[in-house]
């Protein structure tokens, strides 16, 4: 019966660093709907981070509108065009490499925008409002849907046309929907290129010290 119980789990289930893994950046998304249900699965696993003074400072604001994305992509276009202009050295460099422009079409594309907010009254509320984020990004995943991080250059604009009160802060807007992004997913570092242990720049090889343990 454990054999078996262990056998399902390991078929039906992702482990946590299989999603982490298989999670990438998208900015092309399929017209497929996405269920309101699958996004308050996604935000009631992010409502489970912690947060100083258990505060829980974070808002999330669900737009389906077309209307309102459409006006939204407007606001934030008008000052990213801006800010592209002003763009210089390696930022500008990586940009043009990625091919990211001023132009956000994902902001119209995704079926949903999830803006998400911070209460500026609480302690640490900033770091707190991204812990959630990185829950919220794990479980998007786990329902296989995709979004970008968007931080909009002008996010008090998009505040006040959304009517958030004035102690709110917008840390960010996610376009979500189902990929239509081909891309690869960016590489990242391995482990002992990131780890020490004891002490700084103390090198250790993982697999060896988890074997040993």
């Amino acid at each position: 019966m454990a054999a078996k119980l262990k056998s399902f789990w390991k078929n039906n289930f992702m482990h946590l660093l299989e999603i982490a893994k298989r999670r990438k950046t998208v900015r092309h998304f399929k017209s497929k709907e996405v269920s309101l249900e699958d996004m308050l699965y996604c935000i009631e696993v992010a409502k489970e981070a912690p947060s100083g003074m258990n505060s829980q400072p974070w808002r999330f604001v669900i737009i389906t509108d077309d209307d309102i994305k459409k006006n939204i992509r407007k606001i934030c276009e008008k000052r990213e065009k801006e800010f592209h202009e002003k763009l210089k050295g390696k930022l500008k460099e990586w940009l043009k490499e990625k091919h990211i422009t001023w132009e956000k079409n994902f902001i119209e594309e995704a079926p949903i925008l999830l803006l998400i907010f911070s209460s500026k009254e609480f302690p640490y509320f900033v770091q707190s409002t991204w812990l959630a984020i990185g829950y919220l990004l794990l479980a998007l995943e786990e329902k296989g849907l995709a979004t970008v991080t968007y931080t909009p250059p002008n996010p008090e604009e998009v505040r006040k046309y959304i009517g958030a009160p004035d102690e709110y802060k917008l840390e960010a807007i996610l376009p979500i929907g189902y990929s239509a992004d081909e891309k690869e997913k960016e590489e990242r570092k391995n482990l002992e290129e990131i780890t020490y242990l004891n002490e700084w720049k103390q090198y250790f090889k993982y697999k060896s010290h988890i074997l040993s343990g």
